[in-house]
């Protein structure tokens, strides 16, 4: 036996290779150098092109490369020379399947009619039943089948963050995930505030104070440790929330119909609209169906599952919209002051009885609790995904014995509890500014990977061609454009601000991961974004 190759052999077999990209090395022989080195064995190792960079990413072998299509699992992953590749940890949590998967989209959209009572202080009934009926055209649709087409062609945990990733590069998936994970958190500091709101009125104590605050830190809680239990758990919670919740405005629509005067459904007065409130109540409470995509690698057979889900979730949260404000505004007299936030319990007084109010009541505060959990789900297993990814420290990616992202559970919580001092109406301008900025993102990725690979695989495709693609995000982009225009100063000020912590912080995390001061890796289990042939149809470079 030749004894092991040199670190001069390496460097000059480095230089008789130079048309090899300098961090393309075989995992397999890797492995195999490493266990060789372990083992004392003095049998000759494979020739390892090693860059000289502290943490090399293991590629394919040069002859794969030109193979490698999207899809295709490459097991690489980020070690230090001299270190062995650690093996990769299989999750053995259980897969969400389809009627969990459609309450958590529901969740992660609606959790039903609660905030949708400002569309009709701010803008009248008829143009409160239009903006649920035409909103979801320009807007949901187009999300939701934008999801579904890139959900399944990326099915894994990064969700958005990889579309983007894998359209405009690294720098801008980084960015997608800091401005969506921000507004998520966000997002979900306004449920456990909403949940006391509803019930101030029977427990006035929790109306302020230290019981207030004590009553927020319990439930952030209660609810982050159901989801530390595990994501299956939290889908058919999110089930028996979502019967709880819809079924009391079900009751509702049946003993309003003596009392509907249509002619009650038509009233308006465009000089007296606040268009501001009314655009953000529509958008709040239609948007976040791309959050499913961040748990796409918890779904079983994601493929079909998650355009089914998206379809039966879409109609389920128009109906729970349009039918409660249809019976409300048609089955009392108007009186648009009243309708705020909280008021559809009112309503369900002055139809039903005390008794339907304060099923409501009970039903609005179960769905917050619905919709805490299923964002927080979402929240976490992004920054998992984004971590696997090697987009954050490799901590991140650690599961615990549930399934579950542990460490991004914890930083989910943290920014909830953080957030929850602001006002209901700066919460949503705030999340929804951000979440634009998201969207526009999403909407380039989208159009940019139709018009470079339209021969990539995609599982679900949503049946328009490339000048289709573009046409429809021209009405939802027009969309975002009037929501960051009518923002305050105030809001924009402090979302601009969000906005620049991001474009510093990837940079910043980039420095911490060459100077080694905490450890990235990539999944081996994902396939690989870094498409050698670039010549090919069917991959997906940047």
């Amino acid at each position: 036996m030749e004894p092991p190759i040199s670190a001069s052999q390496i460097h000059s077999a480095e230089l008789d290779h130079k048309e090899l990209q300098p961090q393309s090395i075989l995992p397999a022989a890797a492995a195999a150098a490493a266990s060789a080195h372990c083992n004392g064995a003095k049998e000759e190792p494979p020739i390892v092109f090693v860059s000289d960079s502290d943490h090399q990413k293991l590629r394919t072998s040069p002859a794969r490369q030109t193979s490698v299509s999207m899809g295709e699992i490459n097991r690489a992953e980020y070690v230090s020379v001299g270190e062995s590749p650690s093996p990769a940890v299989v999750s053995n949590a259980k897969k969400v399947s389809v009627l969990p998967l459609v309450f958590l989209i529901f969740y992660e959209v609606s959790g039903g009619p609660f905030g949708v009572e400002d569309s009709v202080g701010a803008a009248g009934p008829l143009l409160a039943l239009l903006g649920f009926l035409v909103f979801p055209l320009i807007w949901s649709i187009p999300e939701a089948l934008i999801t579904a087409e890139m959900g399944t062609m990326f099915p894994e945990n990064g969700g958005y963050v990889v579309w983007v990733s894998s359209a405009l590069g690294p720098f801008w998936g980084f960015q997608q995930g800091w401005m969506k994970w921000l507004s998520g958190v966000i997002d979900n500091a306004l449920y456990p505030v909403l949940f006391l709101d509803y019930l101030k009125s029977e427990i006035p104590a929790l109306g302020g104070g230290l019981p207030r605050v004590a009553a927020v830190l319990a439930l952030t809680v209660i609810l982050t440790y159901m989801n530390y239990r595990g994501l299956t758990i939290v889908g058919w919670v999110a089930v028996i929330l979502g019967v709880f919740s819809i079924l009391p405005f079900a009751v509702m629509g049946l003993v309003s119909i003596p009392k509907l005067r249509p002619a009650r459904w038509v009233v308006v007065n465009l000089k007296d609209v606040d268009w501001n409130l009314y655009l953000n109540t529509l958008f709040w409470n239609l948007n976040y169906w791309d959050s499913i995509s961040t748990l796409a690698g918890e779904v079983e057979n994601p493929n079909k599952t998650l355009p089914k889900a998206l379809f039966y979730a879409l109609i389920l949260v128009v109906l729970s919209y349009f039918l409660p404000l249809l019976s409300g505004t048609g089955a009392i007299a108007l009186n648009r002051e009243l309708w705020t936030d909280g008021y559809f319990s009112d309503v369900a007084k002055i139809i039903g009885g005390a008794w339907l109010g304060w099923w409501i009541q009970g039903a609005a505060a179960m769905s917050n609790m619905g919709m805490f959990v299923a964002e927080m789900s979402s929240d976490s297993f992004q920054l998992l995904g984004m971590a696997e990814r090697g987009m954050l420290p490799e901590f991140f990616s650690k599961r615990s014995r549930h399934g579950t992202p542990l460490i991004g559970i914890l930083f989910s919580a943290s920014g909830v509890v953080l957030l929850s001092w602001l006002s209901f109406q700066e919460i949503v301008a705030a999340e929804n500014f951000l979440y634009c900025f998201g969207m526009i993102l999403e909407f380039l990725a989208f159009i940019k990977l139709r018009i470079k690979h339209p021969a990539a695989s995609r599982p679900y495709k949503i049946p328009v061609g490339t000048a289709g693609s573009i046409l429809m995000c021209i009405p939802p982009t027009i969309l975002i454009c009037i929501v960051l225009a009518l923002s305050t100063v105030k809001v924009m000020i402090v979302s601009l601000a969000a906005v620049a912590i991001g474009l510093l912080l990837q940079p910043g995390l980039k420095y911490v991961e060459k100077k080694r001061w905490l450890k990235f890796s990539v999944s081996a289990d994902l396939p690989d974004l870094h498409f050698a042939n670039r010549d090919r149809p069917d991959t997906l470079v940047y």
